[in-house]
């Protein structure tokens, strides 16, 4: 590699071209495994460059939504969940899977933020948007900024509780606490990392660059 740390591969690009951007290989044959009642799993041969041949494994998923819910002090709502895979108590922010076709992401992210912690904001900004792992499955979330938060009287919030989110303790740190221990190692959830970076990152201009709730997903 160069003293620049530009590769062959690199160069004749700027920072211009660092963007993600539609692709795909020819699919010449598809199998789908395993259906559950969230996720499927399928087998796609593709050709490759070069005209190679081969087998893609991958989980097929519907897509969620993830909040940062801050608070007039800068805090961040955080609630911890056992996830069974890692065998862990993940702190986590609200949560949920897109499992209404058609429905607005941003009606989804409000809808779990009131169902999951109680609470509903009056400003909302797309944060961030992520893969959760792209080498095994297409799941995309997209992480919203809520602000102008107010907690919901019990007697008016009609969403009850799924089986999973009960014992879920939540909690408000600082959002630079949450940085600190993202870097710790001590926060492990994908949307959760990505989203307390990047708030942190978007305080700077007062969240002047973030785009709008209904930004659509490029």
């Amino acid at each position: 590699m160069s003293a620049s740390g530009q590769g062959p591969a690199a160069r004749g690009l700027t920072a211009e071209d660092v963007r993600d951007v539609p692709a795909s290989w020819e699919v010449l044959d598809s199998k789908e495994r395993f259906r559950g009642h969230v996720i499927s799993v399928r087998t796609e041969t593709v050709r490759m460059p070069g005209d190679e041949v081969a087998d893609r494994d991958y989980v097929v998923h519907p897509g969620a939504v993830a909040v940062v819910a801050l608070d007039e002090d800068d805090r961040v709502l955080l609630l911890r969940q056992y996830r069974h895979p890692v065998r862990r108590l993940l702190w986590e922010l609200p949560a949920g899977i897109r499992d209404i076709p058609g429905e607005p992401l941003v009606e989804c992210a409000a809808r779990e933020l009131a169902e999951e912690a109680g609470y509903r904001a009056a400003t909302w900004h797309t944060l961030v948007d992520v893969y959760s792992s792209p080498g095994m499955t297409d799941e995309r979330i997209r992480v919203f900024l809520a602000r102008d938060l107010s907690e919901i009287p019990e007697e008016e919030n009609g969403f009850v509780r799924r089986h999973e989110e009960f014992d879920m303790p939540v909690v408000w740190i600082p959002l630079a606490e949450g940085v600190n221990r993202v870097l710790a190692g001590m926060i492990h959830n994908s949307p959760a990392v990505a989203g307390i970076l990047a708030a942190y990152a978007a305080l700077s201009d007062g969240f002047a660059a973030l785009r709008p709730a209904d930004a659509e997903e490029a």
